[in-house]
């Protein structure tokens, strides 16, 4: 299969290496890096790849098309401009397939599945680490910037994505953005936040209890007998969708048993996103765990389970943990509990 990739993480699961500006095409048993002169010498170091130099990256690419005689490539039309699009198909066949890479990628290697369980441990202690550095009296801002530092050992690796800290009302929205709300004792606050290793993600999220002892055990006890129930419902939905994994079983089912749960206790429409995704290089790719989403259960897949609920102006509750299928077929709960 000939095919061109124009995204970092796609291009880096080719050939080990990638930047901000490159392309990589596989044309018959050929494979090419296309960068500009910034990236050259690194590219030829640690690529897997014939390096090729160029200023104008898919005018360079329609030249190699051309000079295998290609008649049909494979890209992801979700990627890629307009007009790169239009300048590629002025050379050869194009077939589109959305998610291409992410599909191809949805399949981890033992190799991959070692990285991201590390991910995930080291993840999982940045939270517990986090516990001493959370005090009332102070904002989301200062939270989260806490917390970054916990999740980047001060900055010696990269984070999967901004953390969403959120206090109380702020957690009723599910990507909800730091303000100035200040923390106070017996307050509900929710973390979600990942880190990488070897450039593969990890992601986790726990809603805990602000009282005289934090844990971020997916066991909490709240005060308010409202939170507490609507808690225990979530968790309640996230327990039986992992124990409901299996391999062979279409990834929506799990989507559905979850759900079914929240909508059985009447919070069927504060359910508000999709159960899970899968976990790679990208924070989000295959398997997406939705409604919709027929693809099977398989060995070496990696993706969360994370049911919500969302009261708005009152409160959110989000519990999230990874789950694996190993290659000897068991299914792995990652970072559950330390």
């Amino acid at each position: 299969m000939n095919y061109v990739l124009n995204k970092e993480n796609e291009i880096y699961y080719e050939c080990g290496w990638s930047s901000d500006n490159a392309l990589f095409l596989k044309l018959n048993d050929y494979r090419y890096v296309i960068t500009d002169g910034r990236y050259t010498l690194e590219a030829k170091e640690e690529a897997d790849a014939e390096v090729v130099e160029a200023r104008d990256l898919v005018k360079k690419a329609k030249e190699l098309i051309l000079k295998h005689r290609i008649k049909k490539i494979v890209l992801d039309p979700v990627n890629w401009d307009y007009d790169s699009y239009i300048e590629l198909s002025k050379a050869v066949k194009i077939k589109n397939e959305k998610y291409f890479s992410h599909k191809k990628r949805m399949i981890k290697s033992q190799e991959e599945l070692d990285i991201i369980q590390t991910a995930v441990k080291e993840g999982a202690m940045a939270f517990e680490s986090f516990i001493n550095s959370i005090q009332t009296g102070i904002d989301e801002y200062e939270l989260s910037y806490r917390f970054k530092e916990h999740l980047s050992k001060r900055g010696r690796r990269e984070l999967s994505f901004e953390p969403i800290v959120a206090i109380n009302e702020n957690a009723a929205k599910p990507h909800a953005r730091v303000s100035d709300k200040k923390l106070e004792k017996n307050d509900l606050l929710l973390l979600d936040a990942g880190i990488k290793y070897k450039r593969y993600c990890s992601d986790r999220t726990r809603t805990v209890f602000v009282g005289e002892k934090i844990t971020m055990s997916k066991y909490q006890k709240f005060k308010d007998p409202k939170i507490q129930k609507i808690y225990d419902i979530v968790l309640k939905a996230q327990l039986e969708a992992i124990k409901a994994v299996k391999i062979g079983m279409e990834i929506c089912e799990l989507d559905k048993i979850a759900r079914d749960i929240i909508s059985s206790e009447g919070y069927g429409d504060y359910f508000v996103h999709s159960l899970g995704h899968g976990v790679g290089l990208d924070i989000h790719e295959w398997p997406y765990v939705n409604s919709r989403n027929k693809t099977k259960i398989q060995e070496g897949m990696v993706f969360t389970i994370e049911p919500g609920i969302y009261i708005p102006n009152e409160f959110g509750i989000r519990i999230e943990d990874m789950v694996m299928i190993t290659h000897d077929g068991k299914i792995k709960v990652l970072s559950e509990e330390l």
